[in-house]
């Protein structure tokens, strides 16, 4: 089939790559000829012409998007023409925090306390109600660490309503919380579901820096809780793709934080340490091909975000267990260029291989 992709980036370029195996072809919406994407496939341009999105979908059998900020409108008027996965309605809820919120209470999966904020008035009602510390944020578009404000104290909220500049808000109460986990699933259009294992992620200053797959010490009762929320928000959306949960594990069970209707950063280690990669299963999903099998290929896994600058790679590529993803993006302050999968047999070999590579994560 000849899959569209809205965007360019390193999400796309993933795609393309594990999708042509499959005998599928693929084009691009971007705005320049040198985005990730670029090589990979037929690219549609906005310098080419205004119109690059129509020449996608007069390109493809089928359409899907690299990220939650895609415009809702775009989705709907495409899936007039072809089918577009994931559809509209999971676009629509996962880019809004507050609808995201909505419907995790519907469906009885545990989340923050939370209130939507317009003005100081609301956050300072707000607080009273849920207390501090609460975490402010951008209803829409905050990814990384951005359009987040932590108040501890009341000192602060004057400030923190400044740094959202006006913008529709959501206030989130704290969660204590042991470590953050992600669970990665993907849906068919024939209602197939595959659940890769919970993996547990450390961030810094907002970002991702590395995932261990699968997080230790998670027993086959966590495991299946997290499974069983990721079920009911997969077949409540009608969901078909990839879906990414993010989830807090907490002294008394898990907490969802937030979804992501794509490809997901913590399961780039899916690629060498699965036995399908998550984005050779999002596009067996939208494609219609039979769903490939999730589990792990290693008995110890990890990926590490490569930020900002390239750093050492020769280091990476003179080890045995390293597999080097860069993405040709150039160098710059908080931007992902790349990651690095590493494969292990013991825990050990993995504490040691990361060990060797410490310089590209933040000391």
């Amino acid at each position: 089939m000849k899959v569209g992709i809205l965007g360019a980036g390193q999400l796309g370029r993933m795609l393309a790559i594990s999708g042509y195996p499959l005998n599928h072809q693929f084009g691009f919406s971007g705005n320049t000829h040198d985005e990730p994407s670029s090589l990979l496939g037929h690219m549609f341009a906005q310098q080419d012409s205004t119109n690059n999105i129509d020449s996608l979908v007069n390109f493809a059998d089928v359409i899907t998007f690299e990220s939650e900020n895609t415009k809702v409108e775009i989705v709907k008027n495409i899936n007039k023409k072809i089918p577009v996965y994931p559809n509209e309605k999971s676009l629509f809820i996962t880019q809004h925090r507050g609808r995201e919120k909505v419907l995790f209470n519907q469906l009885n999966i545990p989340c923050a306390p939370y209130q939507i904020i317009n003005t100081l008035k609301d956050l300072k009602t707000a607080i009273d109600t849920i207390g501090l510390p609460a975490i402010l944020k951008t209803s829409m578009e905050g990814y990384d660490g951005k359009g987040q404000f932590l108040i501890h104290h009341q000192g602060q909220i004057n400030d923190a309503w400044k740094s959202m500049k006006g913008v529709e808000s959501i206030l989130e109460g704290f969660i204590n919380f042991k470590r953050e986990l992600s669970l990665i699933a993907v849906r068919g259009i024939d209602n197939s579901h595959k659940y890769y294992p919970l993996v547990e992620n450390t961030h810094h200053q907002g970002i991702l820096r590395l995932t261990i797959a699968p997080a230790q010490n998670i027993n086959k009762q966590v495991q299946e809780t997290a499974q069983h929320y990721m079920q009911t928000l997969l077949d409540g959306m009608n969901y078909v793709g990839v879906l990414t949960i993010e989830l807090f594990e907490t002294e008394t069970g898990l907490v969802v934080n937030e979804m992501a209707p794509r490809v997901h950063n913590s399961g780039h280690w899916s690629i060498e340490g699965a036995n399908t990669s998550q984005f050779e299963n999002h596009i067996r999903a939208i494609t219609g091909m039979p769903l490939g099998n999730t589990m792990p290929r290693h008995p110890f896994c990890a990926m590490i975000n490569i930020i900002g600058e390239l750093g050492d790679i020769d280091t990476v590529l003179k080890m045995p267990n390293a597999h080097l993803h860069l993405y040709n993006k150039s160098e710059r302050k908080n931007r992902k260029l790349g990651h690095i999968n590493i494969i292990a047999n013991s825990q050990v070999e993995l504490d040691e291989s990361i060990a060797k590579l410490k310089d590209f994560l933040p000391q």
